[in-house]
């Protein structure tokens, strides 16, 4: 491209006579299931707008390496590399959000090596990132750009001691019956065929639609938010579970439950 038509493409810009793409409003309905599959890991579900990204951790000579397994991983892909410093960059870019004015966004760590020896360095790790993350001082949230929330093979009891958390703790449905307060298990995740038979096609049959909105009811009375896995990734299923008023859709298809929300909110 040659400096005078640079200059003039700067200025029909400045003037306004062209308006590039507004970026996406943040969707706070759908989770990014195994984020790290796709092509641009975090990227590709922030351009479509998603407020709530899975990475799955293994702890490999002393690094948080990112793959769904252990075969996989490649000493390039770190978890700072691919989630915890393009967020920074982006909170910086953004006025203290990942999307300017925008919501909380939710980090979901899963911990595919044994949490006795992965946690400390992940622990050690987030704090170089408490700039961005919500911390937990004391049981007393302080929110920030950042929630991560921790999965996979964890224990309530790695937090002992801590008198400042980076992280909550993902619950699962039996929590729903425990005393343990939101600030340590913020959501609850669970396999929906463990629980439900329905697989997406036709209605909801009624029993299950109560039982699913006597999940959702007590999680939301205990400020907790409500996600199932292993579930249809399609737009009757998504349909159902918005009507159920569950909190998040947990998708690998980033245009479609895009597409479908940015729709039903029309």
């Amino acid at each position: 491209m040659n400096c005078r038509l640079l200059i003039i493409i700067i200025g029909v810009l400045s003037a306004g006579l062209v308006r590039l793409p507004a970026a996406p409003g943040p969707l706070v309905r759908v989770h990014a299931h195994n984020d790290y599959e796709h092509a641009r890991p975090l990227l590709d579900a922030l351009d479509h707008g998603f407020c709530s990204v899975e990475a799955d951790i293994y702890l490999v000579e002393g690094r948080l390496l990112v793959a769904h397994d252990r075969h996989k991983v490649k000493p390039e892909r770190t978890l700072q590399a691919l989630y915890l410093d393009p967020l920074r960059e982006r909170v910086q870019q953004n006025g203290g959000r990942v999307f300017t004015n925008g919501p909380e966004f939710t980090l979901l760590i899963d911990l595919k090596s044994n949490w006795k020896i992965i946690y400390p360095v992940l622990r050690a790790t987030l704090t170089n990132y408490a700039d961005l993350l919500t911390t937990f001082h004391d049981g007393v949230k302080r929110t920030n750009a950042i929630l991560v929330v921790i999965t996979g093979d964890r224990a309530k009891e790695m937090f002992a001691g801590e008198t400042i958390r980076y992280a909550g703790y993902d619950g699962m449905l039996t929590d729903l019956d425990a005393t343990v307060p939101a600030t340590l298990i913020p959501w609850i995740s669970a396999d929906w065929k463990m629980s439900f038979t329905w697989r997406g096609d036709g209605a909801l049959p009624e029993a299950e639609h109560k039982r699913l909105g006597e999940i959702v009811s007590k999680a939301h009375a205990q400020g907790r938010r409500v996600r199932f896995w292993g579930a249809p990734d399609q737009e009757n299923f998504w349909r159902a579970m918005r009507a159920a008023d569950v909190d998040l859709i947990n998708t690998d298809d980033l245009s479609g439950a895009e597409k479908f929300l940015r729709n039903e909110s029309n």
